[in-house]
């Protein structure tokens, strides 16, 4: 069966954003069965999982609305939509902060209240008492909580960019790296990261270490550059890097030698947590 008709064949509907595809989020998909879809409202805004990144993260097809296109509908206005374009539905599927409508006026209460099918809510999920949330996972990244937001998302937090050629530096007097020009992902806090990167179209991953700022102590450009700790493979097309840890902020140092004895520091460390994780 393709999307298409998958679509048309649901009985279930999970709403939301799905910014992230999260924890919180998967508690709404346990609710599709086996006729089920995820239904994005897709703002423009979406920047963990930004474009169609969402797939990756659930079986269920994917029916995306635009934002601007349903903003101005009342609350039957949007459960009429609903049933246009999903002509079996029987079901619909929200968190406990779902609204809809011109100025976000309208709720799963208005859901429940006017679509003749079911309406389950799905109360707010936790992790370590912390709210999940979007937006939550954004924050811990900007100030470099990579476990925390892992542990929101339910998987390592991942970004891809295209392979670009960088200052020449690395390969030269420092390590070799791979340079990427990264757009749509929100790239966490400046510093230097255990992570493991899948090159071009290779299905696993290998162990790195990665430096995500500017280059403070050589040309002072910006930079998402990855260094695999593994050997020197080649990689020409693209890549993707998941974060495991935080290791250090980023540092001006005095020297290419005080920069490289730290690098030297940073591989060391990462190599012996990547160890300790079996990755």
């Amino acid at each position: 069966m393709n999307t298409a008709t998958a679509i048309k064949n649901s009985d279930t509907i999970a709403i939301g954003g799905f910014d992230g595809v999260h924890v919180g989020h998967q508690r709404l998909f346990a609710h599709l069965g086996k006729q089920g879809c995820v239904v994005v409202i897709n703002s423009g805004f979406a920047n963990l999982t930004p474009k169609r990144e969402r797939e990756k993260f659930t079986h269920y097809p994917l029916y995306y609305f635009g934002l601007e296109n349903i903003r101005h509908l009342d609350a039957d206005g949007f459960i009429a939509l609903l049933k246009e374009e999903f002509p079996r539905l029987k079901k619909i599927v929200v968190g406990y902060d779902f609204h809809f409508g011109k100025e976000r006026a309208y709720s799963h209460d208005d859901l429940k209240e006017r679509f003749d099918g079911e309406v389950i809510v799905v109360d707010e999920v936790k992790v370590n008492g912390e709210s999940v949330h979007s937006r939550t996972i954004r924050h811990k990244l900007s100030h470099g909580d990579i476990k925390t937001a892992n542990a929101l998302l339910g998987y390592n937090y991942t970004i891809q960019g295209k392979v670009i050629k960088g200052q020449g530096l690395g390969a030269k007097e420092l390590v070799a790296t791979i340079n990427l020009n990264v757009s749509d992902f929100m790239l966490p806090r400046e510093g230097v990261y255990t992570t493991v990167t899948r090159l071009d179209d290779e299905e696993h991953f290998h162990p790195s270490i990665s430096f995500i700022g500017h280059r403070a102590s050589t040309d002072g450009t910006f930079a998402v550059e990855t260094h695999i700790l593994d050997g020197k493979i080649e990689c020409t097309k693209h890549a993707s890097i998941s974060f495991i840890n935080f290791v250090r902020e980023n540092i001006k140092f005095d020297s290419i030698d005080d920069l490289k004895k730290q690098i030297n520091r940073d591989i060391n460390i990462s190599k012996s947590e990547l160890k300790m994780l079996q990755l």
